[in-house]
């Protein structure tokens, strides 16, 4: 018996949970993009799919609606993979297990990819139904969002017809998204090497955080493990010496790390200093952040005598200046929207390899000159430690439109059937409709979508009601002439 069997719409929660039984996580989406393909060619609709895997299916007009102007649905394939040092799972090979609790489906150990499966089955089932009234749809599903929105910088929409869009990929039932922060991708790499020593073996760990969104969750005063990680390697730097063999934290760009983990190498004599600098870290740390996030632990464990390559103090010195000076977090605020972050970057992974330090970095701002002076300043920081920078995935704000006919629209219906206004904002994360707006000459665009807490973060649920309350307002869109 499927998990989702028996909620309503019974459709789209069918397509949800044939979604997240197929591995999809960013740049591992072929085998959902060829589902696609098959839902499709089953149903004989006009489709397309491009070497990247992005589709877009066709579905012409319903009798009495051959006149009315396309609409566009859109929402993309891959979902960020995250889970709890427990699970077991490949999310690259497996498919995620399902499991509902109260109104709140959820998924067991992992992420549960609503963010944005759930566009995709809605999607679907609009193609499928016989009984929805609505214009031409054409249904755009693209891939590698979450990674700096590949797919929709390469997408070709030649067979699109639509002006007006739908993204569904907001994750506030009742907020509708005007525009968005634009982005860029810096993969930071700095040179060590390495000399032998002989010492205690110590693994360290920074666990027990909440994580998320690095858009949607970047303002919450959390704690991002990678840099917080290496604040402590400082501090303790300052009390003893160690050599440092090992360092990683976090799972993707995009993501602010809920955990990170280092392997130093010390004498016997500094065990009694680590530890004493561990319990200070900690208070110190609940000071700062145990409002944001209470279940924070610094975990130290012993392994004995050992002999490990070790960062030479040269290298050790540039590794702990990368983690310490890099900006991170909410770098400014907008002074036009209150409340809207303008500019910021997180420190997504880290990762210490034989001959470099590699840290990755999400950058965001509304602002065009501040999203690239904030890059200038990751460029500046890394050259004058000796490494390289790369930058990948830029994609453009998306401005507001002071005219919406969409927008009106969707407005009125939300009214009509939630009796309140929606809130009309703007938002720090990135979508895909800068991109496809650029695409597409005025391209009137809207983002709107159910409740998804904790996206990106193995606690991530979604509430069965906001889906089918959301549902009924899409096919109200769809009805409108």
């Amino acid at each position: 018996m499927k998990v989702l069997q028996g909620l309503e719409p019974q459709n789209v929660f069918d397509f949800f949970e044939q979604i997240c039984a197929i591995p999809h996580t960013s740049r591992h989406e072929k085998a959902l993009s060829d589902f696609c393909v098959a839902f499709a060619k089953e149903r004989a609709l006009e489709h397309m799919q491009d070497e990247m895997g992005n589709v877009i299916i066709v579905k012409e007009a319903t009798p009495g609606y051959e006149d009315a102007e396309p609409l566009m649905i859109q929402g993309h394939l891959d979902m960020v993979g995250d889970k709890t040092d427990e699970c077991d799972l490949d999310l690259e090979k497996d498919g995620l297990r399902l499991r509902v609790d109260g109104d709140f489906i959820s998924a067991e150990g992992t992420t549960l990819g609503g963010d944005d499966g759930i566009a995709i089955a809605y999607a679907l089932a609009i193609l499928d139904a016989q009984d929805i009234p609505h214009p031409r749809i054409e249904a755009v599903m693209t891939v590698s969002e979450e990674i700096g929105l590949l797919g929709a910088t390469a997408i070709d929409l030649s067979i699109c017809r639509g002006k007006r869009l739908l993204n569904i990929d907001s994750e506030v039932e009742g907020v509708l998204t005007v525009g968005c922060a634009g982005g860029r991708r810096a993969y930071c790499r700095i040179p060590v090497r390495r000399v032998k020593m002989q010492g205690i073996d110590v693994q360290l760990r920074l666990e027990g955080l909440l994580g998320g969104h690095s858009g949607t969750e970047i303002d919450k005063g959390r704690v991002n493990a990678c840099v917080e990680l290496g604040r402590f390697l400082a501090l303790l730097r300052e009390k003893t010496e160690y050599g440092l063999a090992e360092l990683s934290g976090g799972v993707k760009d995009n993501v602010i790390p809920k955990s990170a983990g280092a392997r130093i190498v010390l004498g016997q004599k500094a065990i009694d200093v680590l530890k004493a600098t561990a319990a200070e870290f900690e208070r110190q740390m609940y000071s700062e952040y145990g409002t944001a996030d209470p279940d924070l632990r610094l975990v130290v464990d012993e392994h004995g005598p050992c002999e490990l390559a070790v960062l030479d103090e040269d290298s050790l010195g540039l590794a702990l200046d990368a983690l310490n000076l890099m900006p991170n977090g909410v770098q400014s605020m907008s002074a036009d929207l209150p409340g809207l972050v303008e500019t910021s970057l997180n420190m997504g992974t880290a990762m210490l390899e034989e001959g470099e330090l590699r840290l990755n970095e999400s950058i965001r701002s509304s602002v065009t000159s501040a999203k690239e002076q904030m890059a200038r300043k990751v460029q500046m920081l890394i050259r004058r430690l000796g490494g390289t920078v790369e930058f990948s995935g830029d994609y453009p704000a998306w401005p507001y439109a002071k005219d919406s006919k969409l927008r009106e629209i969707c407005v009125e219906l939300f009214e009509k059937q939630y009796g309140r206004k929606p809130e009309v904002t703007v938002i720090h994360a990135g979508l895909e409709c800068g991109i496809l707006s650029d695409k597409i000459k005025d391209l009137d665009c809207i983002s709107l979508g159910p409740d998804l807490l904790d996206i990106h973060t193995p606690q991530e649920r979604m509430p069965i009601a906001s889906v089918a309350r959301t549902w009924e307002y899409l096919k109200a869109i769809l009805a409108y002439k």
